[in-house]
């Protein structure tokens, strides 16, 4: 049986968005609530009856919290320009290695905007 896991994690932080026109008031220093859903996808141990301790998941994604939370997104490497399409993708490359399985990445910096990444291929 297949299934999947999610797990979700929270974290504020400042950006701009310094490829956007200048007109446009995501150039200016703004921040997010953002909200990030983590999920695992493989088969179920039918001895456990899970496919992945949550806890796994939470130590990968710890120190990335660590980074991003409170701070200026476009001062870490690699997220210069911190859309949620490139903070997702961010995510799943220092995920990936990390957690087997990784199925899907959604980042909300809104209640209602979102992007869901389903990796690099």
């Amino acid at each position: 049986m297949r299934a999947r896991i999610t797990k979700d994690f929270r974290f504020e932080a400042a950006q701009t968005l310094p490829n956007l026109p200048p007109e446009h008031k995501c150039t200016r220093m703004h921040g997010h609530s953002f909200k990030v859903e983590i999920s695992v996808e493989g088969e179920v141990d039918p001895h456990i009856g899970w496919i992945y301790d949550h806890a796994e998941i939470s130590r990968a994604m710890n120190p990335l919290l660590q980074l991003l939370d409170h701070g200026y997104l476009n001062e870490i490497e690699g997220l210069e320009n911190p859309t949620i399409e490139n903070m997702a993708a961010w995510l799943w490359r220092k995920l990936g290695p990390q957690l087997p399985g990784l199925a899907e990445i959604v980042i909300h910096e809104t209640p209602a905007a979102r992007c869901s990444f389903r990796g690099e291929f």
